[in-house]
């Protein structure tokens, strides 16, 4: 019996824990001042990051925050970025998944929209 995907969502720059995981990238850009061997990542993972253009859209506004969201969902189902959520799910499943984003505001960041999709398994 396969068990439940365990996906937490962490900002890059904070430092890793025990409790991590695999460690992967969600942002389709580098992370500003952070390097390589600090960022500690084990995969980074671009084809799950929402399109630049639909990043540049939604700008981190709240009151785009749901048609972000609808969006973001409809470029989850297109074939590279399925493909990138089948294997942050496949991953999730074995061990404890973090999805690392460089946004300061977890709860306005496609990365709590991504763990959700890659716990849901869609």
């Amino acid at each position: 019996m396969a068990r439940a995907a365990k996906v937490r969502v962490r900002r890059v720059y904070e430092e890793p824990t025990a409790d991590d995981g695999a460690r992967v990238l969600v942002d389709r850009i580098w992370p500003r001042g952070l390097t390589k061997d600090a960022a500690r990542l084990d995969d980074w993972c671009k084809n799950a990051a929402p399109s630049t253009q639909l990043r540049r859209w939604y700008d981190h506004d709240p009151a785009r925050r749901d048609e972000f969201a609808r969006r973001y969902q409809a470029e989850l189902a297109e074939p590279a970025a399925r493909e990138a959520l089948d294997q942050l799910h496949d991953r999730a499943r074995h061990d404890t998944l973090t999805l690392l984003t460089a946004t300061k505001d977890l709860d306005l960041s496609h990365a709590t929209i991504l763990a959700e999709a890659v716990r849901a398994g869609r």
